[in-house]
């Protein structure tokens, strides 16, 4: 008998690129293969346009303009891009920063890099539920605040932050806003003058796009933001970034987020319909299950649950035939609990004993419910084992 192909709801760590957008590619690598920055002949011109194409459809989906949106490798680089770049041309105003306890590791190790350079830094916390409130952010400035950096959705527990509260907070105080929307483009609505965002990471490979590119955006005016580079070469992308640029990736970038902008009003409630369905399936088959995040306010694909008296990822060895996450696939090699379910007040068991699950746009109700019955089974199996669980 032949065996199971793995189910996959591991979509928060990466998503299968979209055969639309795979196709999209494919002539940038046989065809149109020139250097955009080739400015003589047509195969440069050709790569070029393809490039502005892709970055006006980038823009379209945050409600920023083309020349605004910079193209990285992908979503870490544009963080460090946006915190290492801007602080340099704020030193006059202040030396503060704040971030939250729950952001990525990308942003956080960021920051405490600074720390150690000389900028003071505030790590604000997030409520019980995960969530990062324009309060917490308003108690922590100071006069000397130049830079708050809050991401829009958490990628481990999927809560949404109110990004509007806190951008409006920002833009009165005159202070800069640097939001990591990696897990929210395409899955939340966001417009960066409404939402008082100056600047925005994104990534392609998390909304069914290619790994390896990004991209930042970085608002033009009032205010202008102005960045130093982290990469010198060649004045590529308006002398913030240097190098070649990678034009079949960027090309997959722009019909990625252009794809998940028109689709969002069918593909989001879809994905939900299964989250849900996931998520009542596991509380019904297998008891003393707590979920981690906001009830409502979080990614409709995210459910993140702790399982009482299971190691995580004990669960996870034991679900063979479903391929999930114990929190961020970025730190996952590290033997400590998830920092952002310590940071929500989970105590260390309760933070060892939770997976995330990523439902995404090629999962089927199927699919759902033979995870719903790998789960329990693993969990029942693993608690029958267990000195103290008691059934």
């Amino acid at each position: 008998m032949a065996s199971r192909p793995t189910i996959y709801l591991d979509n928060h760590s990466t998503t299968k690129p979209d055969p639309r957008v795979v196709e999209a590619m494919l002539p940038y690598f046989y065809e149109t293969y020139g250097n955009a920055a080739s400015v003589s002949h047509r195969f440069g011109w050709d790569a070029a346009e393809a490039m502005e194409r892709a970055r006006a459809q980038t823009a379209a989906a945050i409600g920023a303009e083309a020349k605004e949106i910079i193209f990285t490798s992908g979503a870490t680089e544009s963080n460090n891009l946006a915190l290492k770049g801007a602080l340099p041309a704020l030193k006059r105003r202040g030396d503060h920063l704040i971030t939250a306890a729950s952001e990525h590791k990308s942003i956080l190790e960021v920051a405490k890099r600074l720390e150690h350079e000389g900028w003071k830094l505030t790590i604000v916390p997030c409520d019980e539920t995960g969530m990062v409130t324009a309060d917490a952010v308003a108690q922590a400035i100071r006069p000397e605040t130049v830079l708050v950096s809050v991401m829009t959705a958490n990628n481990e527990v999927g809560t949404i932050n109110p990004i509007r509260e806190i951008g409006a907070l920002c833009r009165e105080r005159k202070i800069v806003f640097h939001t990591d929307a990696t897990q929210a483009v395409g899955k939340v609505a966001i417009d960066v003058h409404d939402d008082g965002i100056d600047l925005l990471s994104l990534s392609a490979h998390k909304v069914y796009g290619p790994k390896g590119i990004g991209a930042l955006y970085v608002r033009r005016r009032d205010p202008q933001v102005r960045l130093r580079p982290l990469i010198d070469g060649g004045g590529h992308e308006r002398g913030l970034r240097g190098g070649t640029p990678a034009v079949p990736l960027i090309v997959g970038l722009g019909a990625a987020v252009d794809l998940a902008t028109r689709e969002a009003s069918s593909d989001l409630p879809r994905i939900r319909a299964l989250r849900d369905r996931l998520e009542a399936g596991i509380k019904e088959r297998v008891p003393d299950v707590s979920l981690n995040g906001h009830p409502t306010q979080r990614l409709d694909g995210n459910l993140n649950y702790s399982f009482a008296c299971v190691d995580g990822e004990a669960l996870m060895i034991a679900m063979r035939d479903v391929a999930v996450s114990s929190g961020s696939a970025c730190t996952s090699a590290e033997p400590e609990p998830s920092h952002v379910l310590r940071a929500m007040g989970r105590d260390e068991e309760a933070a060892r004993a939770s997976l995330r699950f990523g439902v995404g746009r090629f999962n089927t109700a199927e699919e759902i419910d033979y995870a719903i019955e790998v789960v329990a089974e693993a969990a029942a199996r693993l608690r029958a084992h267990s000195a103290t669980w008691s059934a």
